[in-house]
């Protein structure tokens, strides 16, 4: 059994998801998911998530972002891959 590629999901999120519990949910939905990375605010009112490890972990936590369940409004959510990562330790809110 060939073990999962880790990947690096790059998503911002657009809506009403500043001053919520956004980047704390997150963080829990990412852990739970055995992700690492980080969700952090933006200035312009969007939040920045990275996250790292399995393409189908990543992709669930994706999902989740666009999701029903989250916090606050999310209006939209842009995402990017990349496969050449650089490892980050633990799910920080940034």
């Amino acid at each position: 059994m060939t073990e999962e590629p880790q990947v690096r999901l790059t998503a911002w999120v657009h809506g009403y998801v500043q001053g919520v519990g956004f980047r704390w949910w997150t963080r829990s939905r990412a852990l739970e998911l055995g992700l690492t990375g980080y969700a952090k605010n933006q200035a312009d009112g969007r939040v920045l998530v990275v996250a790292q490890g399995p393409r189908r972990a990543c992709e669930q936590l994706l999902e989740l972002l666009g999701g029903p369940a989250t916090p606050g409004q999310v209006d939209k959510v842009i995402s990017d891959w990349s496969e050449n990562i650089e490892p980050i330790q633990g799910f920080a809110e940034r």
